[in-house]
């Protein structure tokens, strides 16, 4: 059985994550991911009652309990790079053993959900709407670490999106991946639009957004948008979804992202002061979990 070694699989003195400072017994097989590190009080205050409650840097946990049901709420902070940190970590305090430093088995799997927010790319995704992410598409090159990554992926979808972009041989080889299908109908229903998710490297220029630095591609946004492959159209960016789906995927837990829309690109219109509504959508989130 593989010993993964001090250096790899760095655990604290107080036997938690080296991130996340939470052990395995603090961890819920339901977890809600938000980037927002305040947006975790706000979801936690919900349960009925709480467990735990550890912070470290941008990592703030809490674990208790909604309507019966024990669930871990984490923020991540913003990008994929912490999302790598987060699942790698969540999965270790799920299916490795911290004394003796070997895989369990049987392998369990998680049911994570992300809460976030995005900007919506239609005209079916106006500012206040809900997009779950059926598939992403990332812009980080995260998965391309990762063995496994072509048996994952949607490489159909991956040749025909870098064809329409005359993607850029200098930028990270984008990837397609499929978000879990039973979670993401259940979270869904009949509420939520059923999207493409573009999850990028960073929110200004990776967005298409040109503040005082020129973008290398002007047309980026518009090819985007128009793109369309079986059906299938980019419905939102933000910065997170593609990571969470993918790695995912590889570890065998169940995940996808649902966001609340508060800027629309196509029309230019943005709510700054979306963080009084979200909560409508947190509670759905708890219920269908």
């Amino acid at each position: 059985m593989k010993y993964y070694e001090p250096s790899e699989l760095i655990i604290n003195p107080d036997g938690s994550a080296f991130h996340l400072h939470i052990t395995p017994q603090q961890l819920a097989q339901k977890v809600i991911l938000v980037g927002d590190p305040g947006r975790v009080a706000l979801v936690a205050s919900h349960f009925t009652n709480i467990e735990c409650d550890v912070q470290s840097r941008e990592f703030h946990t809490i674990t208790g309990t909604y309507e019966g049901k024990r669930i871990t709420v984490l923020s991540t902070g913003i990008g994929c790079d912490n999302i790598d940190i987060v699942v790698n970590e969540l999965d270790a305090l799920t299916n490795i053993d911290f004394e003796t430093r070997t895989q369990k088995s049987p392998l369990r799997s998680l049911e994570i959900v992300r809460i976030g927010t995005c900007g919506g790319l239609q005209p079916n995704t106006p500012v206040g709407s809900f997009i779950i992410s059926a598939k992403s598409i990332g812009f980080d090159g995260l998965l391309n670490f990762y063995a496994g990554r072509n048996e994952v992926c949607d490489l159909a979808f991956e040749k025909a999106f870098t064809q329409h972009m005359n993607w850029n041989p200098q930028l990270c080889a984008p990837y397609v991946i499929d978000a879990d299908k039973e979670l993401t109908e259940r979270i869904a229903c009949n509420d939520m639009v059923r999207g493409v998710t573009i999850a990028c490297g960073g929110f200004y220029g990776p967005q298409g957004r040109e503040l005082r630095i020129p973008l290398a591609d002007p047309t980026q946004n518009q090819k985007v948008e128009n793109f369309e492959y079986e059906g299938w159209k980019i419905t939102n960016f933000e910065m997170e979804s593609s990571a969470l789906a993918g790695l995912s995927r590889l570890l065998g837990h169940k995940a996808t992202t649902c966001c609340m829309v508060i800027a629309n690109r196509l029309i230019k219109e943005a709510n700054p002061n979306y963080k009084n509504s979200i909560d409508t959508l947190i509670k759905i989130v708890l219920e269908r979990i």
